[in-house]
């Protein structure tokens, strides 16, 4: 029986999706959905607080990469313990997740098991489907991987089919996706995919005044390793520009805030909920909201709204 070790919450959530939980015996500190991953030793951790705000989390990383240190540092005598026969890393990002550099330079190479590494990497749907794929390969279940893409893009196909992703081109809202706040990043890689799938034209820009310029009809913020109470709370970052209050989305009550960190921001399974919760804040008239309200909301929260 493999035995297995994920290395990011997304590969830990095709296992799931693959049927294959029962192998998985280590994760990494940001494995947690399904939620009884969570009793599983952990390989991994930051090599630095990672409690501060947008701005010195940002700082912290730029510091680690100039003086070439990993973010993220491996156990060594975990998976001596574990013994994995499959080691599930990513070479997408070496600072949202553990990556195949940070597992080649621990002990995994040295182990008795002499796990297979396999790495995922992601950068748009169609990749993200070939990871599923992957993984299952490496399992030799790949006819559940084939069973796992097929579901997965079906539910995606009726999403778009309901938003009318492409046909009406007239009602669909432009819309401005966040991926940090301070300093501001655009979302990339599969959003743009997400945002078309879900009924509304993809707002490309870079710095601030390219935004204000934009002045999009919706804006989606999404910190990467953000949960929705931590994101709202560092919304001030962006209340505090110069010329929030004059856009359009603002004006409008249509800025949302989205945990990005159990969806938008994992390129695996769950990202289906994350473009219902999409089509859901761009076509309120179509898709009534059914997720829970720690998945997304409107800013400011309506608590507050006076």
């Amino acid at each position: 029986m493999p035995r297995i070790v994920s290395m990011i919450s997304s590969a830990t959530e095709i296992v799931h999706a693959l049927g294959a939980l029962p192998w998985l015996v280590g994760r990494s500190h940001e494995c947690d959905y399904p939620a009884e991953v969570r009793a599983l030793p952990v390989c991994t951790a930051p090599r630095f607080p990672v409690d501060g705000d947008s701005r010195e989390i940002d700082r912290l990383v730029r510091q680690s990469m100039a003086d070439s240190i990993s973010v993220y540092q491996v156990f060594d005598d975990v998976l001596e313990r574990l013994q994995p026969t499959h080691i599930l890393t990513q070479i997408h990002c070496e600072v949202c997740a553990v990556s195949l550099r940070d597992v080649e330079r621990s002990v995994a190479g040295r182990l008795a098991s002499r796990p297979v590494i396999v790495s995922l990497q992601p950068s748009s749907l169609a990749e993200v489907w070939e990871d599923i794929r992957r993984v299952a390969r490496s399992l030799e279940i790949e006819a559940r991987g084939e069973r796992a893409v097929t579901e997965l893009q079906a539910r995606m196909r009726a999403i778009a089919d309901a938003a009318g992703a492409g046909h009406v081109a007239a009602a669909r809202p432009r819309l401005a996706s966040i991926e940090w706040i301070e300093p501001l990043m655009a979302t990339a890689n599969w959003m743009p995919e997400l945002v078309e799938m879900a009924g509304a034209e993809n707002v490309e820009w870079r710095t601030w005044e390219d935004l204000v310029a934009a002045d999009p009809d919706v804006i989606l913020v999404m910190p990467c390793g953000f949960d929705l109470e931590r994101a709202v709370s560092e919304m001030y970052w962006l209340t505090g520009r110069n010329g929030w209050d004059d856009l359009r989305a603002v004006r409008n009550g249509r800025v949302h805030v989205a945990d990005g960190n159990q969806y938008f921001n994992r390129p695996g399974p769950r990202l289906v909920e994350s473009l219902e919760i999409l089509a859901e804040i761009v076509h309120p008239e179509i898709f009534p909201p059914r997720h829970a309200r720690n998945a997304a909301t409107a800013f400011p929260l309506p608590s507050l709204v006076t």
